[in-house]
């Protein structure tokens, strides 16, 4: 391939939710796209969730219905890891968090797989130097980390193991542009990546303050996504509080609400692991509320993304 190319086929070895993302957001775009999953029924779901989620992508304005059918005729449920992966110059991990499985599948993908084909993995927080471990060629490999659903959200956090050349990372970076996507390169593996660790930090606050019985279950929710979610979709953190003091800046900011901040962060939740019983109590806290509704929640959710980003990508062009 030469470079800035867009690439003759995706492959896609996965069916789950990102899998299908992935694949909904490929043929939105137009691209050959072919799905492989080793169990028959997750194929079987694959062949109705990706025409599915590809043609919702018209009716919520992102993306449009020529080029979208044109897409779906080339959109393709592979038979085989072979017949996924031939001919095609990207594919794309995205089974379930093991590590394992993970490096195993690549160790077969790369039998397979052309000389000069990019691998990329949506691991969720696995070192890439861990998921590519049985790979030779380890500088095509990188980690393209999506957030769900992959359609819609456009960030993608990009994780290079030391060995991934940086022809690869530009070639991930174009592909992602390509399809409207907003990478983000990581400049050292860590541990749940960026997005997973500030999310983790953030749940495990939302949880405690649901078991602690301060909050219920719905209002946290809407606490958060109209609260300061909807501030950081804005600004993002940093720059929310930089702007919070005026001409000032943080430096004024931290000088009036530093010791608040200290004194809350002392008396944050410090826990890592959700007993038996506490998971139980927060299933049942959830389930709660939102019990018989979640085909409709989803619907609304994406409505809710969608509107977001246009609004967002309107304000970036006035």
């Amino acid at each position: 391939m030469t470079g800035g190319a867009l690439p003759r086929k995706v492959a896609v070895v996965g069916a789950g939710d990102i899998g299908c993302g992935w694949a909904a957001l490929c043929a939105s775009a137009g691209w050959p796209v072919s799905v492989f999953d080793a169990s028959a029924r997750g194929l079987e779901r694959a062949s109705q969730e990706v025409p599915r989620r590809t043609r919702a992508l018209v009716a919520l304005e992102r993306a449009t219905q020529g080029i979208v059918e044109r897409g779906l005729l080339e959109f393709a449920q592979a038979r085989s890891l072979l017949q996924a992966v031939q001919d095609a110059d990207w594919v794309i991990e995205a089974i379930p968090e093991d590590v394992i499985a993970k490096q195993k599948l690549f160790e077969s993908i790369e039998q397979v797989a052309a000389n000069d084909t990019l691998f990329t993995s949506s691991s969720s927080g696995i070192a890439p130097a861990d998921v590519f471990a049985r790979c030779r060629r380890q500088d095509r490999c990188l980690v393209a980390h999506p957030l769900n659903p992959p359609e819609l959200v456009p960030l993608v956090e990009l994780v290079p193991a030391a060995r991934t050349a940086t022809s690869a990372i530009t070639r991930a970076q174009d592909y992602l542009r390509s399809l409207g996507r907003m990478p983000i390169l990581l400049k050292k593996p860590i541990a749940g990546y960026v997005v997973g660790r500030i999310a983790a930090s953030v749940w495990r606050q939302c949880i405690d303050l649901v078991l602690q019985g301060v909050i219920d279950v719905d209002d946290l929710d809407r606490a958060v996504s109209l609260g300061p979610a909807l501030g950081w979709a804005a600004a993002g953190p940093h720059l929310t509080y930089h702007l919070a003091a005026g001409d000032e800046g943080v430096t004024v900011f931290l000088q009036q609400l530093l010791a608040s901040f200290e004194g809350w962060w002392a008396q944050l939740p410090t826990w890592h692991k959700l007993e038996p019983e506490q998971q139980r109590a927060l299933i049942q806290s959830i389930e709660r509320a939102y019990r018989g509704k979640i085909p409709e929640l989803r619907e609304a959710r994406d409505r809710r993304l969608s509107a977001i980003l246009r609004a967002l990508e309107q304000s970036r062009t006035t």
